[in-house]
């Protein structure tokens, strides 16, 4: 290594210090997904990622989506993804997919490259340890001046009702990173498919998490003339939603964030998963790669 290099290293790993210092023993929940999930170079540098901040004192829980795979999967079988307002509808065979992909074949594959890397992790779903108790999704489209709004059945699509950390901090305390798929448990053992962001929030929330970290195909939150907005606080973020710079697909992370930040987690951050290593330079570097919000 040459002293320009090696000078280059040193000034990455000081920065890093306060940073870890701060963190140490501190939870991040963290929502995986998009490209980051399906790139292998992507996928590779976030399970190191995990491995390192749990070696560094922190608690990272991973909460993960697969709507890509379970529609690769569903294909496979000829059933078609149908959705409704960006939510697929989820009857009984596809909730029996869901669960297959998403408990199983996406879930293990996370857990496994995280614990390639020296990792401990373990895969969940929200039906262990009665971790995430759901109920329906009760969806409806607003009728117009005569008509009352429109209910319309998803089937299987849930809403998180609950949330029992027990088996979250039974982990974290054995020094095990825990994997947790988005399925919820209704009070009659029916299972729910739930929006991994909502899952994610929520798990914040109860876990009284540093921050929550949610990954994105996307650069973060975009000012009108396309320029990253980096810091911001819960009442900028509300009056950039009223006057319509934030809108379409980002306002349900942006208002998952939100409401993370308002139960008392301490920032959230929308950032580009298209990054390689976004985990590390969001927690440990001074500028970051996304979007900050703060209560």
């Amino acid at each position: 290594m040459n002293k320009e290099s090696a000078s280059q290293v040193a000034r990455v790993l000081t920065e890093a210090l306060p940073y870890i210092q701060r963190f140490s023993g501190k939870t991040v929940v963290i929502k995986y997904g998009g490209n980051a999930m399906v790139d292998d170079t992507l996928k590779k540098g976030f399970a190191r990622d995990i491995v390192l901040l749990k070696q560094v004192g922190l608690n990272p829980v991973v909460v993960h989506g697969g709507g890509p795979q379970i529609g690769k999967v569903l294909a496979q079988i000829g059933k078609e993804s149908r959705f409704v307002d960006g939510l697929r509808v989820t009857d009984s065979e596809t909730m029996d997919v869901v669960q297959m992909v998403l408990g199983g074949l996406v879930n293990k594959d996370i857990v496994s490259l995280i614990n390639s890397f020296g990792g401990r992790a373990v895969g969940l779903t929200g039906k262990d340890g009665g971790l995430i108790h759901a109920r329906r999704l009760a969806h409806t489209r607003p009728g117009d001046a005569a008509d009352a709004p429109e209910i319309i059945d998803l089937g299987h699509v849930g809403e998180v009702d609950g949330i029992d950390p027990a088996v979250v901090h039974m982990l974290d305390s054995g020094d095990f990173i825990p994997v947790i798929a988005p399925i919820g448990v209704g009070d009659d053992g029916t299972a729910y498919n739930i929006n991994a962001d909502l899952v994610a929030g929520k798990m914040a929330s109860v876990l009284g998490a540093e921050k929550l970290i949610l990954l994105t195909n996307t650069t973060g939150v975009m000012d009108p003339q396309g320029r990253l907005l980096t810091g911001l606080t819960a009442r900028q973020v509300d009056e950039l939603i009223a006057d319509g710079t934030i809108h379409g697909g980002m306002i349900p992370k942006i208002s998952c964030a939100l409401d993370a930040v308002k139960s008392g987690v301490k920032s959230a951050h929308i950032i580009d998963g298209r990054v390689e290593h976004a985990v590390l330079l969001e927690l440990f570097t001074d500028e970051g790669v996304g979007t900050l919000i703060r209560s």
